[in-house]
């Protein structure tokens, strides 16, 4: 046992005086008391031939056995050749740099540099399943400790809700953050590609769509609908032009060329970020123009006829089609499988094809020139296939 000057009661008691003074318990451990009063355990040491102190805590916050404690670790430090001074830095510096790199930060750090690539709505999703089934497991963990199995551990939990489509974009997110961490130096590693295989694949879901011998049906109960006549032209336009349902509703008068005869969708509101013409038939125009009509004085092509500062709800076209008996048969997106069929099944070509419905994905240099790509010969696509749904409305069943 160390000769021991000091007692817990003699610490307690002490008081200050006009200078700081110290009381000493031994092995180069010692109070100091402040003229304000407080307390402080300091540790005098010598290590390569320096004198130094290292500071153990206040009193009484940290107590004296406390303080033994500490001092003892630290003489342990000084027998394996080791500065207890720079291993506290160490240890501050690694406890700070673990908090800064912990999954949640860099997470949120990837979210802030992605979302500006993502529609609204994708962003606000990407962040939904952050926050709701990645950060309250993983967030507080550095994120260069992070094993596979921990990551699996997370999507079990949404796996075995059955959400398996989910589960799959959950695991995808956790890998792009990795990547992200990997790239700024927080992480060596990405544990999820180590998952490949470990959850089950989700079974694919397919937009049901009409086939050609169900558009002559189709196209007589289109004209005899008795509903909206806006939702009506809607359909109408869906069909002629087989964008995506969201960039129909969303069209603004704005993107109308009427001199080129073209609809040209700004990137922001594509899915592929990418700038998109829609060729417009003589058909297409002349919908455009009866709509001109009804809200030609509107932001939008489509307004909400509730609330005419926003577009078109993304449920009135879907519950259009039900009324007219095409529950679970086909879907606003569906239009775009029935024209790419037939236009497929006339030998139009296939990239043209896919060109105007955007599907390709394409690098960030070619995107700025292929918004255009195989522009003519799209225009002589868009008028057969108006000129097709004509002859195909005149047929008689």
């Amino acid at each position: 046992m160390y000769p021991m000057s000091l007692s817990d009661a003699k610490a307690r008691n002490a008081k200050p005086r006009t200078r700081p003074y110290k009381i000493a318990d031994g092995e180069g451990l010692f109070l100091l008391i402040m003229p304000g009063g407080s307390k402080y355990w300091r540790l005098k040491y010598f290590f390569a031939g320096k004198e130094k102190v290292l500071a153990l805590g206040v009193y009484p916050e940290v107590s004296l056995a406390d303080a033994r404690e500490r001092r003892a670790q630290s003489r342990k430090a000084l027998a394996a050749g080791k500065d207890p001074g720079e291993a506290k830095k160490e240890a501050k510096r690694l406890v700070i740099f673990k908090s800064n790199n912990a999954f949640e930060v860099v997470a949120r750090e990837w979210f802030e540099k992605r979302k500006h690539e993502w529609a609204p709505r994708s962003a606000d999703i990407a962040l939904g399943r952050l926050e709701q089934h990645i950060l309250p497991t993983l967030g507080p963990r550095p994120i260069a400790d992070i094993t596979a199995p921990e990551v699996l551990a997370v999507l079990r939990v949404v796996e075995g809700k059955g959400t398996l489509e989910t589960a799959r974009r959950v695991m995808q997110i956790c890998g792009q953050v990795f990547i992200y961490a990997i790239a700024t130096g927080r992480a060596e590693r990405n544990p999820v590609p180590d998952l490949r295989g470990a959850l089950k694949t989700p079974v694919a879901k397919h937009y049901a769509f009409l086939k050609a011998n169900d558009l002559p049906e189709y196209l007589k109960k289109l004209d005899a609908y008795d509903g909206s006549p806006q939702t009506k032209l809607a359909l109408r336009l869906l069909l002629l032009t087989f964008v995506r349902t969201l960039e129909l509703r969303g069209a603004q008068w704005k993107e109308i060329d009427w001199d080129k005869a073209e609809w040209r969708i700004p990137a922001e509101r594509m899915k592929m970020r990418e700038m998109h013409i829609v060729p417009l038939s003589r058909q297409a125009i002349a919908i455009l123009r009866e709509l001109e009509e009804r809200n030609g004085h509107r932001e939008f092509v489509f307004p909400n006829e509730h609330n005419p500062a926003k577009f078109m709800s993304e449920n009135t076209m879907l519950y259009a089609l039900y009324r007219m008996g095409y529950h679970s048969r086909t879907t606003g997106h569906g239009f775009r499988s029935t024209a790419s069929t037939v236009l497929n099944e006339h030998e139009f070509r296939p990239d043209v094809i896919e060109r105007q419905l955007a599907h390709c994905e394409r690098d960030t240099v070619r995107a700025a020139y292929n918004h255009a790509q195989y522009l003519p010969e799209r225009r002589k696509m868009m008028q057969w296939w108006a000129d097709y749904l004509n002859k195909v409305a005149a047929k008689k069943m």
